[in-house]
């Protein structure tokens, strides 16, 4: 086994341990990339300046987000296809996350249910992400069911109403169910540790849907329903009617622009989440990072401003937390650490960034995550 030190360890452990297709999916962008790669690189624009002769004792990284306790403040994404990456990744990593002491979002495509994750982690508080589809009906239901088994938070996706090109998937013959082509079952020959987690589970087909709405009953018949039930019509008035039947603390998920941002505030909503969706959706859009600060100072005395998107270490969380950020989202960072290692690798994944975190706001004058602000960073190195 090899010495894992940061997050690029478990992703290159990732990438030789889990089937091709499925790492490429969580690892790609949209068409060129450009947005996803920028996600990363434009937090490495960013300098930090060092204090020294300073105490540095007794150092907390504990917060809130939306009012809830968190170790640090870091949640984990919701991340479709996550029970693919490792056999019952969901489960695994709302396990580690429970331990750790921050919150985990479940998305509703997850291979593992609402139901299941509830029942492994006894109980325990979890959020969940919503996608609106055109099923009604289907979207009371699901909100109903995350209610019973004691979700915290809705985390609602604003930025999925359709599907941006993935060119890797459609060259990978990702779909529901995959393409067994010649290439992929070759791949998958090389991937022992994974099939066998697969072959000891249950748990193959997307959760929250399969046997919760009429007719679909098997991924043949998902693929027909899914492809159909993404809402290109979605607006406000939705978003309203979504907080109504929930009743309980709602983030909204995809937030790019100042206008959409004030939206948010008038919806009556928790917090919002500056989010490219990964850089996944529209490529070409500005990076998390640079979008965070004009957000912040538009809205931020108003709503908790979180954000996600190319976080791959604790110094990256600290300069979001710098720029104005409540809270930040792992979503590859955390697929990393299942592929590579199941629930100890998201643990390691946790525990990277946890370190790291620490270890850079002490060096930057620091022992108080709630102390931390824009005089952390080299004046000159940050978007304003």
């Amino acid at each position: 086994m090899p010495v894992i030190t940061t997050i690029e360890d478990l992703r290159v452990l990732a990438k030789k341990r889990v089937p091709r297709m499925f790492y490429d999916y969580a690892d790609s962008g949209s068409w060129t990339e450009s947005t996803y790669r920028a996600n990363s690189a434009d937090f490495q624009k960013i300098k930090l300046r060092q204090r020294v002769a300073v105490n540095m004792e007794n150092r907390s990284t504990a917060t809130q987000m939306i009012g809830q306790d968190v170790a640090m403040p870091v949640a984990i994404a919701p991340t479709g296809l996550t029970g693919m990456q490792h056999a019952d990744g969901e489960i695994l990593g709302a396990r580690a996350a429970k331990k750790f002491g921050i919150p985990f979002t479940l998305s509703t495509m997850s291979i593992c249910s609402i139901e299941d994750i509830a029942q492994a982690t006894d109980r325990h508080p979890f959020w969940f992400q919503l996608y609106v589809m055109k099923d009604r009906g289907f979207i009371e239901r699901l909100i109903d069911r995350a209610k019973a088994a004691n979700c915290s938070a809705l985390v609602l996706t604003l930025d999925l109403q359709i599907l941006g090109q993935r060119h890797k998937d459609l060259k990978n013959g990702l779909s529901a169910p995959p393409k067994l082509t010649v290439a992929n079952i070759l791949n998958l020959m090389t991937k022992p540790r994974w099939c066998l987690g697969m072959a000891g589970t249950s748990r193959w087909q997307f959760g929250n849907i399969v046997g919760h709405v009429q007719g679909v009953d098997n991924m043949g018949s998902l693929s027909e329903w899914t492809a159909k039930q993404f809402d290109p019509g979605l607006n406000w008035g939705d978003v309203e009617w979504i907080k109504k039947r929930w009743g309980g603390k709602l983030i909204l998920k995809g937030i790019q622009d100042i206008e959409d941002a004030r939206l948010a505030v008038d919806s009556g909503a928790d917090a919002l989440i500056v989010s490219n969706h990964g850089g996944r959706q529209l490529d070409g859009a500005e990076s998390s990072i640079r979008a965070l600060p004009q957000i912040v100072d538009a809205v931020g005395s108003r709503i908790e401003v979180h954000i996600d998107g190319g976080i791959r270490s604790g110094q990256d969380v600290l300069k979001a937390r710098a720029l104005g950020a409540k809270g930040t989202y792992i979503g590859r960072s955390f697929l990393y650490g299942l592929g590579a290692m199941g629930e100890e690798g998201v643990t390691k994944a946790l525990q990277i960034i946890h370190r790291e975190l620490d270890l850079t706001m002490a060096f930057c004058g620091h022992t108080n995550i709630a102390t931390v602000d824009k005089g952390i960073l080299l004046p000159g190195t940050f978007p304003t």
